[in-house]
């Protein structure tokens, strides 16, 4: 069973601390402006899209929004939600954490991103037989998922610890040529996340908590969220096919979990609100993290592969898209395997933070697909 909140006082300390002056409150009148998106996901939870959900949405320097819905599972004896609630961000770490350090360390002059991989891992090019491909894939490519590796393996089957799983990723045959084609891969991310390490010479989590966190003051963002946190993390899954337990609190997906819940594309934890001065820093151009040629480089859609969405790390709207129908050409966002999602509008000034447990209990509902669309649509019309 699910750990219940202390008191509510504790969820009001919780929140007070996580408050940052630079974004103010501005959400006296969400309940009657968002009325028709927050009634999306309350209807979301009645047809078992997700059991909770917490929102935060940024416009022009202002949080207008900050909510949370439903409980933790299903069952309506376990804690209620709070906007304050701490979620499995799943791969939007890949926008939060990995590409953000990427954009660090270029605008430093540390990170090429032209520079192929197998000089950062040269046992990545130690298979002979596809030698000449895989010494092209460049930093470049992981970014832009058109590298040539695959979308996913349960590496996690076969490995046991994060060195062999790294030795086993650094083997996988190329499915495509570089460059030619897009597809999303966690592959390719877990080898960027490792060149990454080299680059920094420290472990993602370190380099993050200093040059993104604590600049950022996201006091409730982080990898391997302590114990003392548990009763404020929702569950993803109760996983009876892989570790056997009710996962909460500790990272859903299998691969970053033999990793020690730290890696490239999952394994951050983070609240709504955390993730809006996120996206509220972004808005302003980067400031204090990285200058807005940098941020412009990085959110700007790829010209190749012919047809991407992908930006360097960020995906852009496509249709159908699943930042629904409105946001400009310019926007970016990312998605999470456990339901989470952030969207960013620079022409609106504007950034949807959406955050649920749509795997609880088995990863079967897909719903979300339709209910974030919809979702999204309502906040945009409710801004006319």
């Amino acid at each position: 069973m699910c750990y219940k909140p202390k008191t509510k006082a504790t969820r009001r300390i919780f929140l007070h601390q996580s408050i940052n002056s630079t974004l103010s409150r501005a959400f006296d009148h969400q309940d009657n402006q968002f009325q028709r998106a927050f009634q999306v996901l309350r209807s979301g939870i009645d047809q078992r899209a997700f059991p909770c959900a917490a929102v935060a949405i940024t416009q022009r320097g202002k949080l207008i929004a900050h909510q949370g819905f439903g409980h933790f599972t299903y069952e309506i004896t376990s804690p209620g939600v709070a906007p304050d609630t701490v979620y499995d961000l799943a791969s939007v770490t890949k926008v939060l954490a990995t590409t953000t350090a990427c954009m660090v360390l270029y605008e430093r002059g540390l990170l090429h991103l032209e520079q192929p991989l197998f000089e950062l891992l040269p046992d990545f090019a130690s298979d002979p037989s596809q030698l000449d491909a895989r010494r092209r894939v460049t930093l470049r490519m992981l970014l832009a998922h058109s590298s040539g590796l695959p979308a996913y393996i349960k590496l996690f089957q076969t490995s046991h610890s994060k060195d062999e799983l790294l030795r086993q990723a650094l083997q996988v045959p190329l499915a495509a040529a570089p460059g030619t084609r897009a597809e999303y891969s966690d592959i390719g991310f877990i080898l960027l996340g490792e060149a990454l390490e080299r680059v920094a010479g420290e472990p993602l989590d370190q380099f993050c908590r200093r040059e993104i966190f604590a600049r950022l003051n996201l006091a409730h963002t982080t990898f391997n969220p302590p114990q003392d946190w548990k009763h404020l993390i929702p569950p993803t899954e109760d996983d009876y096919s892989f570790r056997h337990r009710l996962i909460q609190g500790e990272v859903n997906d299998e691969n970053a979990s033999v990793m020690g819940g730290v890696a490239a594309h999952a394994g951050c934890f983070s609240t709504a609100f955390d993730v809006s001065v996120f996206a509220h820093c972004l808005l302003q151009g980067g400031t204090p993290l990285v200058k807005k040629g940098t941020l412009e480089i990085f959110t700007r859609r790829e010209a190749l592969p012919q047809g991407t969405s992908r930006a360097l790390g960020w995906d852009t709207p496509s249709q159908p898209s699943q930042s629904g129908r409105y946001f400009s050409s310019r926007s970016y966002g990312h998605l999470g395997y456990t339901g989470t999602s952030l969207w960013i509008d620079p022409d609106r000034q504007l950034s949807v933070t959406l955050l649920t447990n749509r795997t609880w209990p088995d990863r079967g509902s897909q719903s979300i697909k339709q209910i974030r669309p919809a979702f999204h649509d309502a906040v945009i019309e409710a801004l006319h």
